[in-house]
């Protein structure tokens, strides 16, 4: 098969548990691209780290970020595709997660709003520190992020849950999903994670190969968890990391090694090259 795309997620696929791209994953992507094929990082990620990632990697690529709610071409500031959530159901969500007492933030292309400095908004707080302006999360701590919604009107593409608890995340999960009008879905073990409905990995990435003009079967996904789910059964070629979930085991088509052992780099290496 002649691959034209490859699109891989970043957290627990390209990254490794030290949240680092391997020498052998990063250049695997670099052959990959020497080759002609269009290296795709999709991500649930804010579409500004993504970025970052993408400028160290050297890839001139499209991202999926926000679970497939914002593609933008970040080295021309092109945005191909966006899907916010409406702000009514917005406000409905966080109602519901504040009346639960849980952690929540939330974002749009390039800023990050929270209400307290806490889970990931503080590892983005002590991760700006060492950047360049350029590469700085905006990050905003609201007091009240009701009013803040109802006059500023802000384009917000995903918002996040999270609790150590299970059986409070498996709450919300189920008292939110009574909402028709939102994608409900998870990243990590964790969290909950809220988009508009109809938004996810799989659905931009085939918004993304009508841009290009590429099918489906000419398309390789790498995942590890529920949220890389709809692109590994999009992808003609769906790969589940080492240690993905079993779902997504499953689902795909293969099975490499993991995050921590260059599993997107064997994967390349035994499909592509």
């Amino acid at each position: 098969m002649a691959y034209k795309l490859i699109a891989v997620d970043m957290d627990g696929t390209l990254l490794n548990s030290n949240k680092e791209v391997s020498s052998k994953n990063k250049n695997a992507l670099k052959v990959a691209t020497e080759k002609g094929i269009q290296v795709v990082i999709t991500t649930g990620r804010i579409f500004t780290s993504a970025r970052y990632y993408a400028k160290l990697l050297g890839l001139i690529t499209p991202i999926i970020s926000n679970n497939g709610a914002y593609i933008c071409e970040y080295h021309r500031n092109n945005v191909l595709y966006e899907n916010p959530i409406r702000n009514y159901e917005l406000k409905e969500v966080i109602k519901d997660i504040e009346e639960e007492g849980m952690y929540y933030h939330f974002y749009g292309n390039d800023t990050f709003y929270t209400k307290e400095l806490d889970y990931t908004s503080k590892e983005l707080y002590e991760w700006n520190k060492e950047q360049k302006p350029g590469d700085k999360i905006n990050i905003e701590v609201l007091e009240n992020p009701l009013n803040f919604i109802e006059e500023k009107d802000p384009d917000i593409y995903k918002l996040v849950v999270i609790d150590e608890n299970q059986d409070k995340l498996k709450y919300i999960r189920q008292k939110l999903s009574i909402n028709d009008n939102i994608e409900i879905v998870s990243s990590w073990s964790n969290n909950v994670e809220v988009m508009n409905k109809g938004v996810s990995k799989g659905s931009a990435l085939k918004e993304l190969c009508k841009i290009f003009n590429i099918k489906r079967e000419e398309v390789i996904a790498i995942g590890d968890h529920q949220n890389d789910l709809s692109m590994i059964e999009f992808a003609g070629t769906g790969i589940a990391m080492g240690n993905a979930e079993d779902e997504i085991k499953k689902k795909a088509k293969y099975i490499t090694d993991t995050n921590d052992n260059d599993g997107v780099a064997k994967a390349l290496k035994e499909l592509v090259f």
